[in-house]
């Protein structure tokens, strides 16, 4: 299948929660979507909603690399884009 390098929306998901222990944690496949488009062959893409204690007091850009950072890994391995939506508990809606 094009696109696919073997990294799973559940990879993704066991590796943010062992590294984040977030309290809500949603990971979503969405490479479907961009069947066809530039960039869709050389990796995956997934949403990622996260709220998790480690966000209280941190930038929205200090949380997106808290996120990169934890799965540094499976980027490496093939994801192409990350949407992150990351919150601290007094945040979440």
């Amino acid at each position: 299948m094009s696109g696919d390098t073997g990294v799973r929306a559940e990879d993704l998901e066991a590796v943010l929660r062992a590294r984040l222990a977030p309290q809500v944690l949603e990971v979503r496949d969405d490479s479907h979507l961009h069947a066809g488009h530039a960039g869709a062959r050389e990796g995956r893409h997934f949403a990622v909603r996260i709220v998790a204690d480690g966000f209280t007091g941190v930038s929205r850009v200090g949380r997106h690399r808290l996120v990169y950072d934890a799965a540094a890994e499976l980027i490496a391995r093939g994801i192409h884009a990350l949407a992150i939506d990351a919150r601290a508990p007094d945040e979440a809606r």
